[in-house]
């Protein structure tokens, strides 16, 4: 396969980038730094907060992509390009809406912080996976002076299958998205990773023929739609699988650095 004109790397995070308990792999910084010496950019792009992934990759923080909160806020080697915020008053009736549905914990999701009104453990184990600055509310509806990039709902049985068909009417006017196997994300309606890549695309003069994207969930799928070379990983769910060009191993394997590798050494 002929890599020769990649200016772009892009990944997701959980199940594709990481490994099963959250980790970079232990050589990424070595396969980083010769794509640098190639000249080719590399984005994070998640539905992880901002800060968090800025602490993820402090070394080098300066230097990458981030997409964040699923494309609702872009910031490039320091550079804010994009801010997706939801309107504050669809942003209210959708935690309206969330409060009504049992079993579910929510995230408000601020560019300053995200913010949780219950702090049960289970629940709580999770915000600290993928979010760094948090703050504890009485009421989520009473948050004022922040742009909202997302709402995230957790549900721990699971939420393809419950709390995201309660939202099938929010589709008209909101993006509704399955961002994990416990996680919903509710954000403006032009907010996703597939935007937020075509931003970075044209900030760059990159075109999709220029770019590689790795992903494994469902809300990776617009973005991988962005580059020709399109991997979805072994483990990645089957819309993806089907969407992608290329396939990559299982995050377990490291399958994306492997890609990576055979990219630089060609």
């Amino acid at each position: 396969m002929d890599f020769s004109d990649i200016k772009l790397v892009a990944t997701d995070m959980d199940g594709t980038l990481l490994d099963p308990q959250h980790r970079l792999p232990s050589d990424f910084y070595p396969v980083y730094q010769s794509l640098k010496e190639k000249g080719i950019l590399f984005a994070a792009a998640s539905g992880r907060q901002y800060y968090n992934l800025v602490n993820l990759f402090a070394p080098i923080k300066d230097e990458l992509i981030f997409l964040a909160e699923n494309g609702s806020y872009v910031v490039a080697q320091g550079e804010e390009l994009l801010v997706q915020a939801l309107d504050p008053t669809m942003a209210k009736k959708a935690l309206q809406k969330a409060r009504s549905i049992p079993g579910v914990y929510i995230v408000l999701c601020g560019k300053k912080s995200a913010y949780v009104e219950n702090t049960h453990p289970a629940f709580m184990d999770q915000v600290k996976l993928y979010y760094d600055a948090v703050e504890v509310v009485d009421d989520l509806l009473q948050v004022e002076d922040d742009q909202f990039l997302k709402i995230a709902l957790c549900e721990l049985a699971g939420v393809e299958e419950s709390s995201n068909l309660h939202f099938r009417e929010e589709r008209e006017h909101l993006q509704i998205t399955v961002s994990g196997k416990i996680w919903l994300d509710i954000s403006d309606q032009q907010a996703n990773k597939g935007r937020a890549m075509e931003v970075i695309q044209q900030k760059f003069n990159i075109t999709p023929e220029q770019t590689m994207i790795f992903g494994d969930y469902l809300n990776d799928l617009k973005m991988i739609q962005k580059a020709h070379y399109s991997y979805a990983m072994e483990n990645a769910h089957p819309d993806i699988k089907e969407a992608a060009r290329f396939r990559a191993k299982s995050n377990r394997e490291n399958g994306v650095l492997e890609v990576l590798q055979q990219l630089i050494s060609g």
